[in-house]
């Protein structure tokens, strides 16, 4: 064989070591640029099923917390459902703390660190934990889901922070994404707040503002407001339920001055923690005095291990007619009462 004819054959297999390099970063490029161009806030889940936390007591109001999948019955619609999922009340929790580091609880930061922390020490060891605070400069993830209690700890007492305006309901929808991300496991979000959500009050405002002096207290419709609205939406894909710790800055019963259009706005706040904890299967937890902050995280905590989870399949799994869905829950014994969220809209 020839010089040039091995020479000629080296320059073949250089072109095309070249060419196939060459397609190979421009696929990879190509992979990666279409990744950037996803949107970022996209959440991908099983919408075609229902998660619900249910709590069971007996008569006398004592949680009962050794039930089986065959003791529940589920009703949607007065139709009975199938049961495709069943998690006992001590499987564990992935859950956010929201901290309200706004300026209304900038007089009480060390109540607020102390009673978190003691929350931290009654969960289980296998809760994942996040930490999300909001204030005048937004919503901030200060740690991700973890079991690691000291760095929770750690953020809690030394990067928790903050005054300026409240962004409530900004921070609730940024946690249901980071939830979206824990996949099938139990969720719920604990927030800490006076329910006084800056651009949700100043809509509020707005309204008394127009509003008939004699028409002040029934107004504004708090569960119109189309954050709440969002909020409650993105819980029910997920099955998340909302524990709300409500401070006593946003307590209507004490204003110094019985404004009524102040009146009506402190009322619509705190009706919507309600609604909120009601519509997700929590509970409402009114701080009356701060020194109870630490009791109710407590007791908090002590409702996730009441909780099952019961996950089912809908009649119409692929109808979003934005038509209300009643759920009903019944315990195979007469005498034990189940409690849940009340339903969901198809969205």
């Amino acid at each position: 064989m020839s010089f040039f004819t091995l020479r000629n054959r080296s320059a073949k297999l250089t072109r095309l070591v070249f060419a196939v390099a060459m397609f190979a970063f421009v696929f990879s490029m190509a992979v990666v640029r279409a990744r950037a161009q996803q949107p970022d806030d996209v959440i991908t889940t099983d919408t075609s099923l229902v998660q619900l936390n249910v709590g069971v007591v007996d008569k006398q109001g004592n949680a009962i917390t050794n039930l089986s999948q065959n003791d529940f019955s589920v009703f949607e619609d007065g139709k009975r459902r199938p049961i495709v999922h069943f998690e006992p009340a001590d499987a564990p929790f992935s859950l956010v703390m929201m901290l309200d580091m706004s300026g209304s609880t900038v007089n009480f930061r060390q109540q607020i660190r102390g009673a978190a922390l003691r929350f931290l020490d009654a969960l289980d060891p296998e809760d994942r934990v996040a930490v999300v605070e909001f204030n005048g400069k937004g919503v901030k993830s200060l740690l991700g889901f973890t079991t690691d209690r000291r760095r929770i700890a750690y953020v809690i007492t030394e990067l928790a922070n903050g005054a300026g305006e409240t962004p409530l309901y900004d921070g609730l929808k940024f946690s249901l994404k980071e939830l979206a991300r824990e996949g099938k496991r139990r969720k719920a979000i604990v927030v800490l707040t006076d329910g006084l959500d800056t651009e949700v009050r100043n809509a509020d405002r707005s309204i008394v503002g127009k509003a008939d002096p004699t028409d002040m207290s029934t107004a504004i419709k708090a569960e119109k407001a189309a954050q709440v609205q969002s909020v409650l939406s993105d819980a029910d894909r997920q099955g998340v339920t909302i524990f709300p710790l409500a401070l006593p800055s946003g307590d209507p019963k004490r204003l110094p001055l019985p404004d009524p259009a102040i009146t009506a706005m402190y009322t619509a706040a705190r009706t919507r923690l309600q609604l909120m904890a009601d519509r997700t299967g929590g509970r409402l937890h009114e701080i009356r005095r701060l020194d109870d902050l630490s009791r109710l995280y407590a007791e908090v905590a002590a409702d996730l291990r009441k909780l099952y989870t019961v996950i089912y399949e809908p009649p119409k799994p692929a109808t979003h007619d934005g038509k209300w869905r009643e759920i009903r829950v019944e315990i195979a014994r007469g005498d034990f009462v189940a409690s849940t969220k009340p339903g969901y809209y198809a969205r």
